[in-house]
């Protein structure tokens, strides 16, 4: 009976996963929604803060600036042949322009100006714009620093270069950080809609990792992450990478970091006793998600985890607290690397912190906090300089490594959540993992 309400309640909420996800033309509204939002609310701020009142972007069908690609409407999957927008900011006037050097409207938020009967060159009609708003400075996307923030392709800035006039070419400077800022920032509204989708995450891998999915003895990891990828795909959704799925068991030697990411044995079979990891997200509403968590396989005899498994989730909770109690405003990715860690190497705990931006993109632009290979600080090519901004989001990736007497070995605790630096601090988007999940769930049945 308790079977069959289990079952029953799984069912009930994979009937939720359906309800909660939008058809495409209401996604489309909702996406178009905050796209317009963001042009009209967020960038003239951002555009000030950089001390940039022109913007141009240039990008051609399937080589898309990935700060363009953004900026998109609903309805265009790419780039249409070779597309240019142009945002003057008037910061007197308190106006902000939004053009496109294309023949069409770029959705309804950026204006055609260009009108190939009237002007064939397109660069043409790009330094008539430009020289009848004479900007103090012209941002393009080129960085060292950021890969987000350097979009702009050798054969655009080459082209671009030689219709400008010599006295604009001046001007001209790089928007990494206007990019990086419109990459990174959150609105209220899109805040909203990441909570849903963290939940979402967080429903999957909650099902993924039970016996509805898991038979223990026969399931193999490589199963589950398929089950996981086929999921994702039923509901409508994306993935931005390819779900794993690996174990940490008794009398097996500790492995590199690596393992994690590349070189973990394939069809590998789930056993009771097994500690089961997975790194998963998903994509949706142009947000993305990326989440790892823990598992638990008990064994006929048992109906909780064991201690010492227990624990060290905690210990892992006791990483994450010390990492996101130093995200402070201004502090750069190297600086709350190296007092997190000196914290809670003097706590007596063993860390590894490698957090990374999360929105727009999986690895998104923004505040670098380590890396798994880079434990003494991310590089200047990193954005090693990079200061923690408000409303971004955070994948709070890390590990603790503890030692388990009872194994006779050394096994990682490894976890990701979606985390939220506001005003007011930092919060987790959609709380956090504090306690194992079991395989499987129902465990009254059991005897004495």
């Amino acid at each position: 009976m308790k079977k069959i309400i289990a079952i029953l309640l799984f069912s009930v909420s994979s009937h939720l996963f359906c309800q909660q996800i939008l058809p495409e033309e209401q996604r489309a509204r909702v996406v178009d929604e905050i796209l317009k939002e963001r042009f009209d609310v967020l960038l003239p701020e951002l555009m000030d803060k950089s001390n940039i009142d022109m913007w141009i972007l240039i990008s051609r069908e399937y080589n898309e600036d990935p700060v363009l690609r953004t900026m998109l409407p609903s309805t265009w999957l790419n780039a249409r042949r070779r597309t240019i927008l142009l945002f003057y900011r008037d910061k007197s006037k308190n106006t902000i322009e939004k053009l496109a050097v294309a023949r069409y409207d770029v959705g309804k938020n950026i204006s055609s100006s260009w009108d190939k009967e009237k002007e064939p060159d397109q660069w043409k009609r790009l330094v008539q714009l430009i020289e009848e708003r004479n900007p103090k400075k012209i941002g393009l996307n080129f960085s060292k620093d950021h890969n987000i923030a350097d979009g702009l392709d050798k054969t655009d800035y080459d082209e671009f270069l030689q219709n400008l006039p010599k006295k604009y070419a001046k001007r001209i400077v790089s928007a990494e950080q206007l990019a990086v800022r419109w990459i990174e920032t959150r609105t209220k509204r899109e805040m909203i809609i990441y909570d849903q989708l963290v939940s979402i995450t967080h429903d999957i891998i909650e099902e993924a990792f039970s016996e509805e999915v898991i038979t223990p003895g026969i399931t193999t990891t490589s199963e589950v992450e398929w089950w996981m990828r086929q999921k994702v795909t039923d509901m409508g959704l994306e993935t931005w990478f390819h779900p794993t799925v690996d174990v940490q068991r008794k009398n097996e030697e500790l492995v590199g970091h690596l393992y994690s990411f590349s070189g973990r044995p394939d069809q590998m079979v789930i056993l009771p006793g097994d500690l089961l990891h997975c790194d998963f997200g998903i994509t949706y509403l142009r947000l993305n998600t990326d989440c790892q968590e823990l598992a638990y396989v008990l064994k006929p005899e048992e109906q909780e985890a064991p201690l010492f498994l227990r624990e060290g989730l905690k210990d892992g909770n006791r990483v994450q607290d010390y990492l996101t109690k130093n995200m402070i405003a201004g502090r750069t990715g190297n600086e709350i690397l190296k007092i997190a860690l000196t914290q809670a190497r003097e706590a007596g705990l063993r860390p590894a912190i490698y957090t990374h931006p999360l929105g727009s993109y999986g690895h998104s632009a923004g505040t670098t906090i380590g890396m798994w290979d880079s434990q003494n600080g991310v590089m200047k090519d990193d954005g090693e300089n990079y200061p923690l901004n408000p409303n971004t989001v955070y994948a709070i990736e890390l590990n603790t490594t503890i030692t388990i007497p009872e194994w006779n070995r050394d096994i990682r605790i490894m976890l990701e959540e979606a985390g939220f630096y506001g005003p007011e601090g930092f919060r987790y988007v959609n709380g956090r993992q504090t306690e194992l999940l079991l395989i499987p769930r129902a465990t009254e049945h059991l005897g004495n």
